[in-house]
């Protein structure tokens, strides 16, 4: 007997499933535990597997639709199955009056199946047809049952923009509108709440690390001579941030409408961009936990996050955040803030530069530092204080490590 399978719940808050991509075609065989279709909701981005060995018999769900968590999206069962779905039949009563004799009769009558020409299209493809102007039923659908794909309105948006270019003058440009959705939507509805529901102020300065920089190696090299994994220069910088936080208690704090909420562990959220957008792991109790523990920790959350295994994975509750663009060779730069926290950390790429030390000019590694903090909940002097206290730390690493 076929196999249902369904648009799984990934989350208690979940409301939609979208199909991201189909990685088997109908007819083709497989095989118990192999991913049969990508799919994501607002956050996570997972595989869905085949519940038992057999030839996926049809799909139900086009890429790029989303459906309610349960709704079937394909059956799996044996070649030539045929699929028993629940059919409803629809009965109408149907009454029949005679004026001379005054008999009235009901009949049943069932309505029998019609087929029509009913056009196929996905409603993602329906939205981008519709608010362009096309005409769909001039699409030529590549999909399964000639059904018209996202690709497919894509395609016919590129090909009408080729020949109106082709006919207007040189310079035009040529726009395609991709609805929002799925992570970028929840990512982009959270970034504006920020800036509009909070009294955001981003300070610089810039730390000489060139200190760190050799003690890291040092460290690197004894890592290495045990078989451990090296720690990393952000590390290094997460650890010392946490240390200020227990100096500068406003910091590690957020804005509630009846005041400020002071916390008493510190929760580090880490910035970690994927694929599709960008997620935000939680290092709780961080002040618990040595140099040692807290690049551990965060490298088990990052990889994770990046492979999409979420179970487990904290993504709320954090106290502050800490970004590095450093890799990416951004200096200084505007951090917005993580609702509901007072401040944000954002680290850039080490610079090597000439500066005088004494009477002797040396060459320093120097690393930008931004802190994007809620002047509803902390002033710039209390705020410039922290960054003072991580420069701090980060000019004498050994009292890192202590």
């Amino acid at each position: 007997m076929a196999v249902e399978v369904v648009m799984p719940k990934l989350g208690m808050a979940m409301k939609e499933g979208i199909i991201s991509s189909w990685n088997k075609k109908v007819g083709d065989k497989v095989t118990k535990g192999e991913p049969v279709a990508s799919i994501n909701s607002e956050k996570i981005e997972m595989e869905v597997e085949a519940p038992s060995d057999g030839v996926l018999l049809d799909i139900k769900v086009e890429e790029e639709e989303g459906v309610p968590p349960g709704t079937v999206i394909c059956y799996i069962g044996e070649l030539n199955e045929q699929i028993a779905e629940k059919k409803e039949n629809e009965t109408k009563r149907l009454s029949l009056s005679s004026s001379k004799e005054e008999v009235a009769a009901t009949v049943a009558i069932e309505e029998c199946p019609i087929k029509r020409n009913r056009l196929k299209i996905s409603p993602v493809a329906k939205k981008i047809a519709l608010a362009s102007g096309l005409d769909i039923d001039t699409i030529q659908g590549s999909g399964p049952g000639g059904r018209i794909t996202k690709a497919d309105v894509e395609k016919e948006l590129k090909k009408q923009a080729k020949k109106e270019e082709e006919s207007r003058e040189e310079g035009r440009e040529e726009r395609t509108k991709i609805p929002l959705a799925g992570m970028r939507k929840v990512i982009a509805e959270r970034m504006q709440s920020s800036l509009l529901n909070s009294a955001q102020l981003t300070i610089t300065m810039k730390a000489d690390v060139t200190n760190l920089v050799k003690l890291r190696e040092e460290v690197k090299q004894s890592f290495e001579k045990r078989g451990e994994e090296k720690l990393s220069l952000n590390d290094f910088i997460v650890r010392a941030t946490v240390l200020s936080l227990g100096k500068h208690r406003e910091m590690n704090s957020s804005y509630d409408e009846d005041g400020i909420i002071y916390h008493e562990g510190v929760h580090v959220g880490i910035a970690v961009a994927i694929k599709d957008g960008l997620l935000v792991p939680v290092v709780r109790n961080a002040e618990k936990l040595s140099l040692v523990e807290t690049a551990t920790t965060i490298r088990k959350l990052s990889s994770s996050v990046r492979r999409g295994e979420m179970d487990g994975i904290e993504m709320t509750g954090s106290t502050f955040t800490v970004t590095n663009l450093g890799t990416y060779g951004v200096e200084f730069f505007t951090p917005i803030l993580n609702p509901p926290e007072t401040g944000i950390l954002g680290v850039g790429a080490i610079e090597q530069v000439p500066m005088y030390k004494g009477a002797e000019l040396q060459k320093c590694s120097m690393i930008p530092l931004s802190l994007t903090f809620d002047h509803r909940v902390v002033d710039g002097a209390p705020a410039a204080e922290f960054l003072q206290t991580i420069k701090g730390y980060l000019e004498d690493p050994i009292a890192i490590l202590l």
